[in-house]
This record gives C-alpha cells, sequence and structure tokens, in this order.
C-alpha cells in the first residue's frame, strides 16, 4: 500500500524558496499542482548548490555530493532516506515518473566540485541542461497535466543557460578566488584573456568585451524560456516564466539573482504569471 504524502520540514522549507528570492516567487505564484513537486526540487537543489558554493570546504563538499549520488540511485529504486527524497517519493504521482534525471543532475554538480572545467563552449548546454533543466521538468513532470514534453525541455534548458550565464559574469571574480572558473577554457583561449585578467579588479577590455557577450546570450536565452510554451501550455508553467522574467530584469539591472528582493520582484512576479493566464 502507497503511503501517504509527507510534508517537508521547515528547515528545508526555508532553504528551499527563501523569502522574497526568485524561487519563492516562482513557487508562490505556481500552478496549484505544481507546488508541491517544485518544493521539493527547490529543496534539492538548494542543499545541493549550498555544497557547490565556492567557499564550502572542498573535501567535506565532495564527501557529501557522493552521499547525494547514491541516495538519487535510491531515490530512482524507490528506496531513499532522506527526508527530501522521501517527500518527492510520496508525491501521488511519483510512480509516473523516472526519477533518472535526478541521478545525472548530482553527477554534474559532483564534476563541477571537483574542479572539472568546461573545457568547450559546447559543453556548457549539456552540463547546465543535467544539473539544472532536468530537475525543473521533472517537477512539471511529477504534478502531471497534458504537458508539451519538447517545449517544456526548450524552456527549462533555455532558463538553465541563461540563469548559469548571469551567474557566472556576475560572480565569476569570487569563484576564481576559490579556485574554480566558470567559463569555458576554449572560449578564453580564443579572445586571449589570461587567469590575471579573471581576477583583476577591473576587468580589462577582452575580458568585458567576452562578458558582454555572455550577458546578451543570457538575455536571448531568458527570451526563448519566455516565449518557448505553446499559449495552452503557459498557465500551467508559469512558474518558468516567473523565473525568465525575474532573472532577465536582474541580468539587465546588473543586481544578482539571489537578491531578489522587494515589493518590484513580487509585482513583476504577479504580472507574469496573471498575463501566463490569458
Amino acid at each position: 500500500m502507497r503511503q501517504p504524502q509527507r510534508t517537508l520540514d521547515a528547515s528545508y522549507r526555508v532553504r528551499a524558496i527563501p523569502a522574497g528570492s526568485a524561487r519563492y516567487w516562482s513557487w508562490l505564484f505556481a500552478a496549484t499542482e505544481l507546488r508541491a513537486p517544485l518544493l521539493g526540487i527547490y529543496a534539492l537543489l538548494a542543499e545541493w548548490n549550498a555544497l557547490m558554493e565556492p567557499a564550502t570546504d572542498r573535501s567535506a563538499a565532495r564527501i557529501k555530493l557522493g552521499w547525494w549520488q547514491e541516495e538519487m540511485r535510491r531515490l530512482s529504486a524507490g528506496a531513499p532516506v532522506h527526508p527530501i527524497s522521501a517527500y518527492l517519493e510520496s508525491l501521488p504521482r511519483s510512480s509516473a515518473v523516472e526519477f533518472a534525471p535526478l541521478v545525472d543532475a548530482i553527477d554534474a554538480a559532483a564534476a563541477e566540485t571537483n574542479g572539472a572545467p568546461l573545457e568547450l563552449g559546447a559543453d556548457l548546454e549539456p552540463h547546465v541542461g543535467a544539473l539544472r533543466a532536468a530537475p525543473l521538468a521533472l517537477a512539471s513532470q511529477i504534478a502531471g497535466g497534458d504537458l508539451d514534453e519538447a517545449s517544456l525541455k526548450r524552456c527549462t534548458q533555455a532558463l538553465a543557460v541563461a540563469d548559469y550565464l548571469a551567474r557566472s559574469t556576475a560572480h565569476y571574480r569570487r569563484e576564481v578566488r576559490f579556485g574554480h572558473v566558470p567559463f569555458a577554457v576554449d572560449e578564453l583561449l580564443d579572445a586571449g584573456i589570461e587567469n590575471a585578467d579573471l581576477s583583476a579588479d577591473v576587468a580589462p577590455a577582452r575580458l568585458e568585451s567576452y562578458l558582454e557577450q555572455l550577458r546578451q546570450r543570457a538575455a536571448r536565452s531568458y527570451d526563448i524560456a519566455a516565449h518557448a510554451l505553446p499559449p495552452a501550455r503557459r498557465a500551467q508553467q508559469r512558474h518558468l516564466l516567473v523565473l525568465a522574467a525575474l532573472g532577465l530584469d536582474h541580468l539587465q539591472k546588473r543586481t544578482p539573482l539571489v537578491e531578489s528582493r522587494g515589493l518590484g520582484n513580487m509585482l513583476l512576479a504577479w504580472r507574469t504569471a496573471r498575463r501566463a493566464g490569458k
């Protein structure tokens, strides 16, 4: 007999959807059937993001991510032990989906934390697709409904690319200080960018030109995400449109997405969700 749906402990909820954050607004204005699976996916990503933080002790992070790799395999086999995994497994439609994308996601997180660089620009999309796009799509799959899988994939993939580029262009100096370069090695070489350029207090012209190209690509990707879903699917997947709208807004204002706070962000999220239903 199937166990009843679990609740998620408050400590995990706080980390999953910090008050006023982009994740919070996307969850708050999400379709009702998506809130529970979205909360579980956000909770997982919050735990993994904390371990991927550049300032986190690398040895401890590798050990914990290794445990999470095993846990995602347990979840895929229907035998999770962590409260977040057990919460996801208890959701009404969890038996109708495969959790294998979360195995790929945590493997990508572990690879990044272990220092594996993006050797080629072409590596970016597969990496962020596994790390961010597939978990977001999985939340929608758990919720069920009349999904358009192809457009959902386009939307979540574009959103994952945009978020990665927006964060990396905003915070690359901090990552470099902790020994991680978020940019593709071949692109840096082609642009003539040296290690000293990445750690300089003021970006030299060649680096600033490269960063601006990435920001423009991020803006285009947010736009793709905002328009990828057909009209009949936009209301159900409006949490993705909220993420795209907030991401683009903060990219244009050059403010960190993690600081998505204030009345302006709430109004933008509300207007975006409302338009999705028209």
